[in-house]
């Protein structure tokens, strides 16, 4: 399916965010239930399928947060990190509506605001509710969520849903409070600061109260859960049935980012990252009943753009003063650009069927630039989805983000070519194929050496369809295996 490469996202759902109702969970094999599909149709973080083509944008309103996570580690007027709980500016309310008004006129894909940061925005409750309710007011059109640790979420619940919110995401890592203390080095918890095992009970009560709440109020619910190797690792397997049986629809695992340079504890002392591998098996080991997440990109909290871009250098306050908002056209272009892609949508809802009935998996990479296409070229890239194809059909199985893309433009191209060209590769593990737009001649020869098949071929195709064609043809070609004294006669 091929859909216009301008906007997305449809008007919002019709049904209010607080209606006493279950919204059930979906399989990992098959789609969400209609009514969940639905409500998340042109929600980029909620649905894998619409994070090809719809926008969101974050507002950094929240700057306090009431809990310390050891891998964490806020910091503002910082634009070269890419990561949760980093932010270049932090806003006011009116600054937020500002802000929110000027994206949604100029990226009609938008269709989710968020408030996820930098701090905790249920410990920020008069800058998140009064930015929400403006929001509710003067921007009818627009999907609002908020992202949270879930310790004040209990009481934040009602006021919740006054503004319409019925997308929510808890970051839930443990259930075990031995665990929790490894993670959580203190809680602000009425009116103390909490330290050690006793901090991390109330944590996760609150968590798990809060998660039953918005359950029985009818909201969505992903539950994001931070994967660090040592620590939680084992443990994710029986939180995840947790949160399924108590009502979350959406699983997030996501990797833990510690690189040194960002000062976080964990980042400090030497914690290690989950490799592709071992986030894939975690992931896989929690694929029940419930869908599991494959598409996050651990934004930051004034990300703005389709997933994996960011605009947010378009948007400062001091540009943003600049230009003229008619917010009504807007509304009504917005409208007619997502009707057009959800129509589209509707069309390709099965998941592509390989047409191969016996054969192994196989991961491809891909680099795209949105809109579901192979439509960027490899030294362009910045990241890469993975695809898994088997005979059981094809699946988004995660994205890999390289340190810097191998060509920048300008003198910068083939700069350290030889260290990038190493880094992207190991990055790549795992994948036999990789499928972009274009690819150079000296990157093409690195990638084949290190057994990954580039191939240009399919530049401008939908993603599925490419990786299934390739797929077919790699399992047509494939030489069958000769038993062992067969081989030795050879």
């Amino acid at each position: 399916m091929k859909l216009p490469i301008v906007e997305n996202s449809g008007s919002n759902s019709e049904s209010g965010s607080c209606q006493p109702s279950r919204c059930g969970s979906g399989t990992a094999a098959t789609p969400l239930p209609a009514d969940i599909q639905e409500r998340v149709a042109n929600h980029p973080c909620f649905s894998e399928q619409a994070h090809h083509y719809f926008a969101r944008m974050h507002v950094a309103v929240a700057p306090a947060c009431n809990i310390q996570c050891n891998y964490c580690n806020r910091k503002y007027d910082c634009s070269n990190e890419s990561r949760p709980g980093v932010v270049s500016e932090v806003l006011t309310p009116a600054q937020a509506v500002k802000k929110v008004k000027a994206v949604a006129a100029e990226i009609p894909q938008m269709s989710v605001l968020g408030i996820a940061g930098p701090g905790d925005p249920l410990a920020n409750p008069e800058r998140t509710f009064e930015t929400f309710r403006r929001l509710s007011e003067e921007t009818p059109d627009i999907k609002l969520c908020v992202s949270t640790n879930g310790l004040n979420l209990p009481a934040s619940v009602d006021e919740l849903c006054k503004h319409n919110i019925d997308h929510v995401t808890v970051t839930i890592n443990c259930l075990d409070p031995q665990i929790g203390a490894r993670i959580y080095p203190w809680i602000f918890w009425d009116h103390q600061r909490l330290r050690g095992v006793e901090a991390a009970r109330i944590l996760i009560e609150q968590q798990q109260k809060g998660l039953e709440m918005l359950v029985e109020r009818g909201i969505l619910v992903k539950v994001n859960t931070v994967l660090i190797p040592g620590i939680n690792d084992q443990h994710i397997p029986e939180l995840s049935r947790v949160i399924r049986e108590k009502g979350a629809f959406l699983h997030n695992v996501m990797p833990i980012i510690s690189d040194p340079s960002h000062g976080t504890y964990f980042g400090l002392t030497g914690q290690r990252e989950p490799t592709a591998a071992q986030l894939q098996e975690v992931q896989e080991s929690c694929a029940g009943d419930m869908k599991m997440m494959r598409h996050c990109r651990q934004c930051r909290a004034d990300a703005v753009g389709l997933l994996g871009e960011d605009r947010g250098e378009e948007f400062t306050l001091e540009k943003i003063d600049t230009m003229e908002i008619d917010y009504p056209a807007a509304m009504e272009k917005r409208a007619r650009v997502h009707e057009e892609i959800l129509a589209g949508l509707e069309q390709d809802q099965n998941p592509t069927d390989t047409g191969v009935t016996d054969g192994r998996a196989v991961q491809m990479a891909v680099a795209t630039k949105g809109q579901s296409l192979i439509n960027q070229h490899f030294g362009h890239a910045t990241e890469f989805l993975v695809y898994e194809a088997s005979p059981e059909g094809v699946r988004l199985v995660g994205h890999r983000r390289v340190p810097r893309p191998y060509c920048e433009g300008g003198s910068s191209c083939g700069e350290d070519a030889e260290a990038i060209m190493s880094a992207i590769i190991e990055q790549l593990a795992g994948c036999e194929v990789l499928l972009c737009s274009k690819v150079g001649f000296e990157p093409w020869t690195a990638l084949e050496a290190a057994g990954i098949q580039p191939d240009g071929e399919h530049a401008l195709e939908p993603i599925e369809e490419a990786v299934k064609s390739v797929y077919q043809q790699m399992m047509t070609r494939e030489p069958v295996e000769l038993p062992a004294t067969e081989r030795q006669s050879a």
